[in-house]
C-alpha cells in the first residue's frame, strides 16, 4: 500500500504543532471561518488524526488564547510589578507586554480578534478586562504618587498605552527587524515623554 503525500506530510505532528498551524489558519481565515477539513489540509492529515492531538476546533482556541493570556498574567505577580514606585513598574509592564506579544504574536494576534463568540471567547475577555484593571490600579497608584498626570482617567491612559502595544500586531514583521526592546523603548518615549522635544 502506497502512502500518500498528505499521510507523509502529516506525519511527525505532535499537540504542539498542531496548535501552531491552527492558529496560523485561525489568523488567516478567522475562527469562525475555520472549518476542520481547513486545519486537516493545512496539517496535511486526516481530520480524524486531529482528534488524536485534540477533542476539537474549540479546544484549539482555547489553548491558543491561554498561551497569550498566560504571558501576560505571568507579570502579575513578578516582584517587578509588584515592588518599588507604581511609575517604574508600569514601565516595566509595558515593556514586559511587548516583548510577550513579539515572542507570542500569532498568539496575541488571535487574543486581539476574540469578539465573544463563544464560551471560550467570553473566559479570554474576561481575562483580559482582569488585566487591564491590574494595569489601570498600577495608573491610578503613579497618579497618587506623582508621576501621572491627575486629571486622566487611568481606564483611558490602559486603553492608550495598550492600544499602541497591542497595534504591533497590525504591522510588525520579525523578518524586516527591530527588536521588542526597540519597540518597547519607542512606546515608553512616546507614552511617558511624549514626541515635543523639550
Amino acid at each position: 500500500m502506497t502512502t500518500t503525500p498528505a499521510r507523509q506530510r502529516g506525519r511527525g505532528h505532535d499537540p504542539e504543532s498542531v496548535l501552531h498551524t491552527a492558529v496560523a489558519v485561525f489568523n488567516e481565515r478567522g475562527y469562525d471561518g475555520t472549518s476542520m477539513e481547513d486545519l486537516a489540509r493545512a496539517l496535511g492529515m486526516t481530520k480524524s488524526a486531529i482528534y488524536y492531538h485534540v477533542p476539537g476546533k474549540e479546544q484549539l482556541l482555547a489553548r491558543a488564547l491561554d498561551r497569550a493570556l498566560d504571558g501576560l498574567f505571568s507579570m502579575v505577580d513578578d516582584s517587578m510589578a509588584t515592588s518599588g514606585p507604581a511609575i517604574a513598574r508600569l514601565e516595566w509592564v509595558i515593556r514586559r507586554s511587548v516583548s510577550i506579544l513579539v515572542e507570542r504574536l500569532p498568539y496575541v494576534t488571535l487574543l486581539l480578534r476574540v469578539r465573544g463568540n463563544s464560551a471560550t471567547e467570553q473566559r479570554a475577555l474576561e481575562r483580559r478586562r482582569e488585566f487591564d484593571r491590574f494595569v489601570s490600579a498600577l495608573v491610578k497608584e503613579a497618579a497618587a504618587e506623582g508621576h501621572v498626570r491627575p486629571d486622566v482617567d487611568p481606564a483611558l491612559v490602559t486603553r492608550l498605552l495598550f492600544g499602541a502595544v497591542n497595534s504591533i500586531t497590525e504591522w510588525y514583521q520579525p523578518s524586516r527587524g527591530g527588536s521588542a526592546e526597540d519597540l518597547a523603548d519607542a512606546i515608553v518615549k512616546i507614552a511617558f515623554d511624549g514626541l515635543r522635544t523639550r
